[in-house]
């Protein structure tokens, strides 16, 4: 097996190692017939017989899960262990001529099983092969579920949100104060360390305030999925944000008192 794209040294290392593996385990073991030769393919597990084991003995094997490609089988790979209907589907294809030696399934397992080494092995083989395909995920899955916050930097004066706008983003003050505004007129202000933002986010309306800095401001803005996502994991970010709403709310009411008391004198 080797792993599409760019690959760190750990992985050359392991899958040098792993295929060594199978001759070793098969040592001592005649094949049950003739080589299967196979011009072309688009679906080999669908071409190989039942309980049987092959390893390739020439050719490129592709494999796809969910028809996506995700590594190669090459000489010297094991190929039938992956026959389950519960696993994932797991499609082999080769455009090219492929050439695989054919074992009895039950032969190969009773062959591991009387040595403790080719146990040993096989186990080995199990478990480079499961953190190869581990890192192989890890690395294909990294740029969507890698966090995509950023910083941001507003000078006094700037707009951090508009009133009126998406809510795309949640906002957290790194360095700063900045002052809430709606329709003109300060409602509250927006301290360091405190996450703003997120009521438009939660539900899903524009924005109902315009933040500007009244200092300078370095802000980290965090996408809304992103953000959801770690409310529901954190408690703590979750229990943060639930204080400074409260605060906000406090802020707010005091606020409306104070304007109805000069009202009324």
């Amino acid at each position: 097996m080797y792993l599409l794209g760019e690959q760190p040294a750990y992985a050359d290392r392991l899958i040098t190692r792993l295929q060594t593996i199978p001759t070793q385990l098969l040592e001592g073991l005649q094949p049950s017939g003739p080589n299967l030769e196979l011009k072309h393919t688009d679906d080999l597990c669908a071409e190989l017989p039942a309980q049987q084991l092959f390893i390739i003995e020439t050719g490129l094997l592709h494999a796809l899960i969910d028809g996506k490609p995700l590594f190669y089988l090459q000489e010297g790979d094991l190929v039938g262990l992956r026959q389950s209907s519960d696993l994932p589907e797991c499609r082999y294809c080769s455009d090219e001529p492929i050439s695989l030696v054919p074992y009895s399934r039950n032969a190969v397992f009773q062959h591991i099983h009387a040595d403790e080494h080719r146990q040993e092995l096989f186990t080995q083989y199990l478990i480079g092969h499961t953190a190869l395909l581990g890192d192989a995920l890890a690395r294909l899955k990294q740029p969507e579920i890698r966090p995509a916050t950023g910083f941001k930097h507003f000078a006094v004066g700037e707009e951090l949100i508009r009133q009126g706008d998406e809510a795309d983003n949640v906002f957290i003050i790194i360095e700063g104060h900045a002052e809430a505004i709606v329709d003109g007129q300060k409602v509250g202000d927006v301290q360091k360390d405190e996450i703003f933002g997120a009521m438009a986010v939660f539900t899903r309306e524009r924005r109902s305030a315009t933040v500007v800095a009244s200092e300078p401001c370095t802000v980290m803005v965090i996408p809304k999925e992103q953000f959801l996502g770690l409310t529901q994991s954190n408690p703590r970010i979750a229990h943060s944000l639930i204080e400074s709403m409260a605060r906000r709310i406090d802020l707010l009411n005091k606020e409306v008192t104070h304007l109805r008391v000069n009202v009324a004198v």
